[in-house]
């Protein structure tokens, strides 16, 4: 296997790693003013990823990393041509991380509402956009002969695009309550777990429309594999949660957030950004990646480094891998 198909796979590893663990925290966040009826419980809520939604948002850190520097070409065209959704994603995230931080500053009623809204639409702004960008990805989008984008922000809110959006919104409210299930005790856990069954019928037939619609654009045998195994994943979850087996069912939710990252990956393979007006301006694995130099200084500090960074975040969720609830919360 060449280098350039190692780092294509690496960064969709990557990228399935993020969607997989910031996935819940988007859901906890939009789930905020739904599950938390008092301050306490909202705290409760905030605790429960508090601990490691700095750690995860490093996989998209890694992730934006690696694209630029394997895949110039890709990350030169991906951020410009998507600038404004992804100009969004990053305001959303900033003022995400800021309403965490600045939330418990103050007791004020007031100052912790607004706070909490921020947090809110922080958190639905990145579920969305994220799905509205790699639906792009994957569709493609008008390139010229450059591998310059031509088209305006309409072109990015195609219809296959919005589906795309409202897919991953609902994968990560349901990964996120069914994390809140996992995570606490008392009410707040019945609520989650409930919350959790009523919304997955609903994020597994958008989830299969989506992958449906995928696999009518591009498709291969692994690409199906992964679509069909995706849609299995999410029925278990389906079924775990309704008997109150809240690991098994994060399981399921965790996995069909990877197996879809994957599906999309299976079907861009060897393209990384298609052209739908002029097919020389299709972006592949071997036009848009860095120097076989560069690759290998990459593969090194990634064989070097991956360890360490899977090690210190494996050991933090061990460490707080124990329920919370509102008897653990100070008034």
């Amino acid at each position: 296997m060449d280098l350039t198909t190692v780092w294509f796979l690496l960064i969709a590893v990557l990228f399935t790693g993020y969607f997989i663990l910031e996935g819940f925290d988007f859901g906890v966040g939009a789930l905020l003013p739904v599950l938390g009826r008092d301050d306490r419980e909202r705290r409760v809520l905030i605790n429960t990823i508090g601990p490691v939604w700095d750690g995860n948002e490093v996989w998209l850190i890694t992730a934006a990393g690696a694209l630029f520097a394997a895949f110039p070409e890709w990350y030169a065209t991906l951020f410009s041509g998507f600038y404004l959704p992804l100009l969004l994603i990053l305001i959303a995230l900033i003022a995400r991380g800021v309403a965490f931080e600045y939330r418990h500053k103050r007791p004020d009623a007031t100052w912790k509402k607004r706070w909490d809204t921020a947090i809110t639409i922080g958190s639905l702004i990145p579920a969305v956009g994220w799905g509205i960008v790699f639906a792009n990805i994957v569709r493609g989008v008008p390139l010229d002969n450059n591998h310059d984008y031509t088209g305006g922000l309409t072109d990015l809110l195609n219809p296959y695009a919005l589906l795309g959006g409202a897919t991953t919104a609902a994968l990560f409210l349901t990964h996120g309550a069914v994390f809140l299930a996992l995570k606490t005790n008392g009410d707040i856990r019945t609520r989650a777990g409930q919350l959790a069954a009523r919304t997955t019928p609903a994020t597994l037939a958008l989830t299969t429309a989506w992958l449906t619609w995928t696999l009518t654009l591009h498709h291969n045998t692994t690409a199906i594999a992964l679509a069909a195994t995706a849609t299995l994943t999410l029925t278990g979850a389906l079924a775990a949660t309704r008997v109150r087996r809240e690991g098994w069912a994060f399981t399921g939710t965790a996995a069909t957030i990877g197996l879809t990252i994957a599906t999309l990956f299976a079907t861009l393979y060897p393209n990384v950004l298609p052209s739908t007006t002029d097919p020389t301006g299709t972006l592949t694995i071997l036009n848009a990646a860095s120097s076989p130099y560069t690759l290998k200084i990459m593969s090194w500090v990634a064989l070097v480094f991956t360890p360490v960074v899977l090690a210190y975040q494996s050991w933090t969720y061990w460490v707080f891998r124990r329920r919370i609830g509102v008897a653990n919360i100070p008034h």
